[in-house]
């Protein structure tokens, strides 16, 4: 009897940490308190994508990422092309690579990098990669985790999603200084009619583009998030993968399908805890 109680409270113990612990994530995730270039986008004011990170390898701008609770990073496979995590470092709560803000700006280094392990070089599928801050992040205003869309979530063809960045605002065309952090508003596209311009994507994948062209991500925002708004909350419905080009005509932008990774993020070894919410249209 008495190890069967030691039981039950062990349980009770569990349930009502985790049950605290995705009460204050929901609180937290998803929201930009100071919301109101990326091709054909503008400058982000300061805050307003506070999960937005910039990652470092040997001090040089590499990728972006997006803070998803305060010990982790996600990102895309492709950017990590060397997986020491001692060459790495995360800048939070950025706003100007060139004029920090040091009352809101925060660094870390990297523990740990955990990539897909049936991501390809060749197809880019299962472009997604996590990394694990070596240590905890607090939130303010300007640094807050992204809700991440869950299983099932559907994106029909122009749904309003945003992009956001420190890459290329041109091909070839580095963002000038003081190398703002650009955003841009791109209508999602449907796979059936991606892959027939593209005939590239899998299921893993999604697309967003203005068929005209004119707006896109760009060399340099790869591993940022695609975000949507549901009510009140940002939730990231892709990461920045691939393209053809930047910003060409019926060439949209490919991102990873963040909502068929839940469960490999939960499956980690670290047992990642995170809020997802279902994303419709």
């Amino acid at each position: 009897m008495n190890k069967k109680l030691a039981q039950l409270h062990l349980f009770l113990d569990f349930y009502f940490t985790y049950y605290f612990f995705c009460m204050v994530l929901s609180l937290e995730c998803g929201f930009a308190p100071r919301n109101p270039k990326i091709v054909g986008g503008q400058d982000a004011s300061p805050g307003s994508w506070p999960w937005q990170v910039e990652l470092q390898l040997n001090g040089q701008f590499k990728c972006g990422g997006s803070l998803i609770n305060k010990k982790w990073v996600l990102t895309a496979a492709h950017c990590i092309e060397d997986p020491a995590p001692s060459m790495w470092k995360v800048i939070l709560g950025q706003q100007n690579q060139r004029d920090r803000d040091t009352k809101t700006v925060v660094e870390r280094n990297i523990g740990k990098i955990i990539v897909h392990p049936k991501f390809s070089q060749t197809t880019i599928d299962n472009d997604i990669a996590l990394l694990r801050l070596s240590s905890p992040v607090e939130f303010t205003d300007y640094i807050r985790p992204v809700c991440l869309a869950a299983s099932g979530s559907r994106f029909n063809n122009g749904t309003d999603s945003w992009v956001t960045g420190w890459g290329n605002v041109g091909e070839g065309e580095p963002l000038p200084r003081p190398q703002t952090l650009q955003e841009v508003k791109v209508p999602v596209i449907g796979n059936r009619q991606c892959s027939c311009l593209l005939r590239t994507v899998t299921d893993n994948m999604i697309c967003a583009g203005v068929l005209s062209g004119g707006k896109d991500s760009c060399e340099g925002d790869s591993g940022g998030p695609m975000v949507s708004k549901q009510r009140s909350r940002w939730i990231q419905s892709g990461v920045v993968s691939f393209g053809f080009g930047c910003a060409q005509p019926n060439l949209p932008g490919v991102y990873t399908r963040v909502s068929r990774y839940q469960s490999w993020i939960k499956r980690t070894p670290e047992q990642i805890m995170l809020l997802v919410i279902k994303l419709f249209p």
